[in-house]
């Protein structure tokens, strides 16, 4: 028997708060083979910030990932990403979202990868205020050819399902 889990939502206390790396990741879900295998990996979060205020839909999120953090668990596929082929980590080392608004349980803004920046909508499924500030999960698909991750077409994935944990503590 499955079993459905409600997700929650709050909106956190007005402030200024950091994301934190140690407690933040983006996880993801993609394909290769063809469609046929499954890969799912993690990037690490470097850094971030979050803007609450009055209205809501004014508040602001900045966050920076770290690209060579690119992490499956497969040496070898984690190499040949982080390569010029793929994500090019050596010249571009951060990829970075800046919110452009709040509609209520979505945040949309602009992600940058490879320099190459384009619209991105996180769904909130989660939020949850903690002792030290607050916790948040969101959700969103990519297209990595629309940022200019081009390599392997086919063999590759093309989208990659993206979940962020963050940990935002109050400054």
């Amino acid at each position: 028997m499955e079993t459905s889990r409600e997700s929650t939502t709050v909106t956190p206390p007005l402030g200024r708060y950091d994301i934190d790396p140690t407690r933040s990741t983006v996880r993801f879900r993609t394909t290769h083979m063809f469609g046929l295998g499954k890969v799912t990996g993690t990037f690490a979060v470097r850094s971030g910030t979050v803007e609450v205020v009055e209205p809501l839909a004014a508040s602001s999120v900045r966050a920076e990932i770290d690209a060579a953090s690119f992490h499956t668990g497969t040496a070898a596929r984690d190499r040949t990403v982080r390569s010029a082929t793929f994500l090019d980590t050596d010249h571009h080392p951060t990829i970075t979202f800046v919110s452009a608004g709040i509609d209520g349980t979505n945040l949309t803004g602009q992600l940058t990868v490879r320099e190459v920046t384009g619209p991105v909508t996180l769904a909130v499924q989660e939020s949850a205020n903690t002792t030290d500030g607050f916790r948040v999960v969101a959700t969103t698909r990519i297209d990595r050819l629309e940022f200019g991750v081009t390599g392997s077409r086919g063999m590759t994935g093309r989208y990659l399902d993206l979940t962020v944990e963050a940990a935002c503590v109050r400054r």
